[in-house]
């Protein structure tokens, strides 16, 4: 199919399918204690008052635990008691906050649930793509391919929102659900392919697809009920371009192996997609 085709059938597909809105994304789930800090001077907001409860300093380490009940926090050595079991941690704009040796856009949401603390960071879903892209594909292989991923993982987080509601987020950081390096994966190149795709989804029947993918298929995709109990349309199998790399992963959906190979091939990231989501089409988040 030639790119001039591509394009005239994505404006035809191209259509208002939903508003664009904030994910929650888990850090540490159910832990003892985090440590936090800002890259700016950063507010801790009670969360169910939204009271200014302590102003983090600028590049200054903090370490939380829970305790009964609520959150500690330890200031100039000592830990200090926040009357509340929710905390909302927002940096100055254009800040960053850290956990886990890691950078991370947006908000931090901080909960005492029974005596553990989960941390969560709660952000715009193009931000989050930002590092997701590079987290899941290196940042040294064909832009098309990355473009393919971003609109893939968009797919997938949209498809999957509230999966982990029971932990009070929507998706983990690990590629359990997809991996997220927040702001410290970021690189120029990736950051392009999820800004030129932006707010564009895979849907099939009217709805978006969770475009599963895994890094290389051996050879041949798998349809979804070789892996899972029962068969996807939008999931047949097909050669997956990634002969000679080992098989990494469930094997259904996209290879990144192979999409990798085919934006060499001259694939455009439009193209790699219809090739392995089978009957698909695309749509456009309303802004």
């Amino acid at each position: 199919m030639g790119l001039r085709r591509v394009i005239i059938l994505l404006f035809i597909y191209l259509f208002f399918v939903m508003p664009s809105f904030a994910i929650k994304i888990g850090l540490q789930t159910r832990v003892g204690r985090t440590y936090v800090g800002a890259s700016t001077k950063a507010q801790i907001i009670d969360g169910k008052t939204n009271k200014l409860i302590f102003e983090m300093e600028k590049m200054k380490g903090y370490e939380l635990k829970p305790y009964r009940g609520v959150i500690a926090i330890k200031i100039d050595g000592q830990f200090k008691k926040i009357k509340t079991n929710t905390i909302i941690i927002k940096p100055e704009e254009n800040g960053f906050v850290s956990v886990k040796r890691k950078w991370y856009r947006g908000h931090f949401k901080i909960v005492n649930d029974d005596n553990a603390l989960t941390v969560m960071n709660d952000l715009p879903l193009e931000l989050y793509l930002r590092g997701v892209v590079p987290s899941e594909m290196p940042p040294s292989w064909e832009h098309e391919a990355h473009k393919a991923q971003a609109i893939a993982a968009r797919s997938y987080a949209l498809a999957n929102m509230g999966k982990r509601h029971q932990y009070g987020y929507d998706l983990k950081d690990t590629p359990e659900d997809q991996a997220y390096g927040g702001a410290s994966a970021e690189t120029k190149h990736t950051n392009e392919a999820v800004r030129e795709t932006e707010g564009i989804v895979i849907i099939y029947g009217g709805k978006i697809v969770p475009a599963y993918y895994s890094a290389s298929a051996g050879g041949q995709t798998k349809n979804a009920s070789q892996v899972w109990t029962q068969d996807l349309p939008y999931i047949k199998s097909v050669p997956s371009f990634d002969d000679g790399i080992k098989k990494n992963g469930h094997g259904v959906g996209m290879s990144q192996h192979g999409a990798n190979n085919l934006a060499k091939k001259g694939y455009n990231g439009y193209q790699i997609l219809k090739y392995f989501y089978a009957n698909t089409k695309f749509a456009r988040l309303k802004s």
